[in-house]
C-alpha cells in the first residue's frame, strides 16, 4: 500500500493509531544511497507496537521497502 503523497506523520497515525496523550518514537533510523527506513514505536488500544516505514525514490514513505534495481545490459 503506498502513501499517496502522506507525510511520514500521517502514516503513523493511519497505520498505528496512537493513544492520545502517548508518545511516539523513531526507534531505528537509517539512511543509505538506495533509500532510508524508520522504525517507530507507539502505544494505543491494542498496547505497545511498532512498524517499519520506507522511503521511496519519489519521497514517498511505504510500509514495504522499494524494489531493488539490478544489474541491465544495453545493446549500443
Amino acid at each position: 500500500m503506498g502513501s499517496g503523497g502522506k507525510s511520514l506523520r500521517a502514516m503513523v497515525e493511519d497505520w498505528l493509531a496512537p493513544a492520545p496523550g502517548k508518545s511516539v518514537r523513531v526507534s531505528q533510523f537509517k539512511r543509505a544511497r538506495n533509500g532510508a527506513y524508520v522504525c517507530v514505536e507507539a502505544d494505543n488500544v491494542a498496547g505497545h507496537v511498532s512498524m517499519f516505514f520506507f522511503r521511496h525514490d519519489d519521497g514517498s514513505w511505504c510500509v514495504f521497502p522499494p524494489s531493488q534495481k539490478g544489474p541491465s545490459m544495453r545493446a549500443a
